[in-house]
């Protein structure tokens, strides 16, 4: 074992291995080219979230696209829109939708910052996403509908 710097503590040591140990297994940046294409994901993620604002789509089954961030902000509005629609008898449906545009950049390596536009019966909305790539995978680290 090796011998701690005078005036370290065995404490501070264990706190530092066990931050580097939660460092390790905390969701690895992955860089773009190991990433999927994004313009599927965008479109899919977009039609996932208009259908849990629906209420006719479970949150959970976006669970694994989305950061913990926009996952409780989804959660909330989702309740909140199965409230209003309880409040005016009006039952869930999926929505009839067609997907406009989709406008994406880069700002850097692994994050994608995305806008959909989605033409609706009454109106035209836009989403807005962030990906990064983490885990080899494209996350969602914010999702706001406009």
């Amino acid at each position: 074992m090796a011998t701690l710097p005078a005036g370290t503590s065995r404490a501070y040591r264990a706190s530092d291995e066990a931050w580097r140990l939660s460092e390790f297994f905390a969701p690895q940046r992955t860089p773009s080219t190991d990433l999927p294409e994004v313009e599927p994901f965008l479109r899919n993620l977009t039609i996932g979230v208009l259908e849990v604002l629906a209420g006719v789509r479970e949150v959970d089954q976006l669970a694994r696209w989305l950061t913990e961030e926009p996952f409780r902000k989804l959660v909330t509005r989702a309740n909140l829109s199965a409230r209003a629609r309880n409040a005016r008898g009006v039952p869930a449906a999926r929505p009839p939708h067609r997907l406009m545009s989709i406008h994406h950049t880069s700002p850097a390596d692994s994050v994608v910052e995305a806008t959909v536009i989605v033409q609706m019966p009454t109106r035209v909305r836009a989403v807005a996403i962030r990906l990064e790539g983490m885990d080899g995978r494209w996350r969602a680290t914010s999702v706001g509908v406009l």
